[in-house]
């Protein structure tokens, strides 16, 4: 026998040796690795699907967290300009409050002066007519008998009444 070319008889042997091996793996162990086999193709695909889902619901939320900072911003303008309008509006009161002020003011200055014109007016009237009696008294009481006299005292008192 000869190591080196093998018999029919181990030839044949062998082959059924490796038909026999080759059906108890079939039997018992291609179904497992099989199973195993899909078993991890199918977790691959969840892993992959639920990149996927995690991909888009970040992609969700990116959009919804812009939406809610231009919401922000938009709120927080809507704010500065509701402030800013009732800055103006209360300046404006403020300056109309302080016209009314001012124009009240006036008017009690006014009617301030016209109490006094009229005091002064009074008073005036009153040293006019008390001239008028004094000048009157003195007319009276000095002797007119001539022309010239009494025009004289009537240009002396017009000079009077120029000085003062």
């Amino acid at each position: 026998m000869d190591l080196i070319t093998p018999g029919t008889g181990l030839i044949f042997w062998q082959l059924i040796g490796f038909l026999g091996l080759l059906f108890i793996l079939i039997k018992f162990a291609w179904k497992p690795m099989l199973e195993a086999l899909e078993e991890r193709e199918s977790s691959i695909e969840n892993a992959l699907k639920s990149a996927e889902i995690a991909r888009n619901e970040m992609a969700n939320l990116k959009a919804e967290n812009e939406k809610l900072l231009a919401e922000a911003r938009k709120e927080r303008d809507e704010i500065l300009a509701k402030a800013h309008e009732s800055s103006t509006r209360m300046i404006e009161e403020a300056k109309d409050q302080a016209t009314k002020a001012g124009n009240e003011m006036i008017e009690k200055a006014k009617a301030v002066i016209e109490t006094e014109k009229k005091a002064a007016l009074a008073e005036v009237k009153t040293q006019v007519a008390t001239l008028t009696l004094e000048v009157s008294e003195k007319l009276l009481r000095k002797n007119l008998s001539d022309d010239k006299a009494q025009k004289e005292l009537v240009d002396e008192f017009v000079k009077d009444l120029k000085l003062n």
